[in-house]
């Protein structure tokens, strides 16, 4: 699929996706147990890891005031929106509305990822949109958390506000440790092989552990992957263990992210889709108004309010069509417990939401960001620093 599609000039993950419905469709018999956990705990860990591994620290630190505003208040917009969406217009019980939000309020950084290194762009802006994606994730899983304890009972706005802040802290408390020790540890070695295998035990050791004592894997992942990236490589990584990581990350990270879209394809079921059609229907447009909400307010109006240069108004553009759904959602839609009311429609109108990103968003970035830059001059500054292409 990766050879036809780079033939034909499509995203060759998207054609998975695509395919991926096809088998399911013309071959029913073909069935795969795509559980949550596969994607969870098998290919989240490894394709965040290497995600922010190879993060530009410049540019995320440039950026850094752009990615909270995305990933905290413009996750909790999403949330929200396409609760109260749902809940007015399809008459969709709130509680159960504001779980299917929490479900999709993250771009993934698994789709937006692999969407955008193919199209290029500025390193800030690249920074901008693989940071936001990394970060939103892990708060969208503790949205999701919050949003079964509200299902199971009522809940507190100051136990949901503690739950949330405490979550985030521990994670990246938790990353820092681990990702420090291993840098040590790899300070001490001169083996590129065993070097290699710290960064793999890192990244999943890393993620299962914060997962064990219910914090954020995900959060905590990428913020063990920055300290080796940058701490590690500075302290004690020779030039031969420095390549022979880039080069094992890049071709596992080709591998499961491509096997990560060909199981969401898999996983959708088509006729489902149809019996939800007008809540999906719903749940796109606010998705759509949310992001638009989060990018062109938030993060174009509210720095310019307190007088500071926001990122170029074709940035926002393209910022807005890069809010992807993936595989994180609808590992998330997988693991609802049986015993949810409506299981099966908040699965429906999830996977809906992320079959619309994946092909029609997915599909057409490499457009929005080339007629994006096209009309961009190149003349302003993101915190200070000329954007280079």
């Amino acid at each position: 699929m990766a050879l036809v599609s780079r033939r034909v000039g499509f995203p060759y993950t998207v054609a998975l996706v695509a395919f991926g419905l096809i088998v399911a469709v013309v071959a029913p018999g073909v069935s795969v147990d795509v559980t949550p956990d596969v994607v969870l705990l098998v290919l989240l860990p490894a394709l965040v890891f290497e995600a922010a591994f190879h993060l530009d620290t410049g540019g995320l630190r440039r950026s850094l005031g752009a990615i909270v505003l995305l990933a905290v208040p413009g996750v909790l917009i999403t949330a929200l929106t396409v609760a109260v969406a749902l809940h007015i217009l399809v008459a969709l019980p709130l509680d159960l509305a504001f779980l299917v939000g929490a479900m999709v309020a993250a771009t993934d950084p698994v789709a937006v990822i692999a969407a955008f290194r193919g199209v290029g762009g500025p390193h800030a802006l690249r920074s901008m949109v693989e940071g936001e994606s990394l970060f939103n994730d892990g708060t969208a899983i503790v949205l999701f958390t919050i949003a079964l304890r509200v299902i199971s009972g009522p809940v507190s706005v100051t136990d949901a506000v503690t739950t949330f802040a405490g979550v985030i802290l521990v994670s990246v408390l938790i990353g820092a440790i681990a990702g420090v020790a291993a840098s040590r540890l790899v300070a001490r070695v001169d083996d590129h092989l065993i070097e290699i295998s710290i960064s793999v035990l890192l990244a999943y050791g890393t993620y299962l552990l914060a997962d064990a004592v219910h914090e954020s894997g995900v959060i905590a992942t990428v913020v063990a992957a920055i300290a080796l990236g940058t701490y590690g490589r500075r302290i004690g990584m020779s030039e031969r263990t420095q390549d022979a990581i880039d080069v094992v990350w890049e071709f596992l990270a080709f591998v499961l992210s491509a096997l990560a879209f060909l199981l969401v394809g898999l996983a959708i079921s088509v006729t489902d889709l149809s019996d939800a059609l007008p809540a999906i229907g719903v749940g796109i447009v606010a998705v759509l108004l949310s992001r638009a909400a989060a990018t062109y307010v938030l993060l174009g109006g509210l720095p310019r309010l307190v007088r500071r240069s926001g990122p170029p108004r074709e940035w926002l553009h393209i910022l807005f069509w890069a809010g992807l759904r993936g595989a994180v959602a609808v590992a998330l839609a997988l693991s609802l417990p049986l015993d949810v009311p409506q299981r099966e429609h908040l699965q429906a109108i999830t996977f809906g939401i992320v079959l619309f990103t994946l092909l029609a968003q997915g599909s057409t970035i490499g457009w929005v960001v080339r007629t994006a830059l096209a009309k961009d001059g190149q003349a302003e500054t993101v915190g200070g620093v000329t954007p280079a292409t």
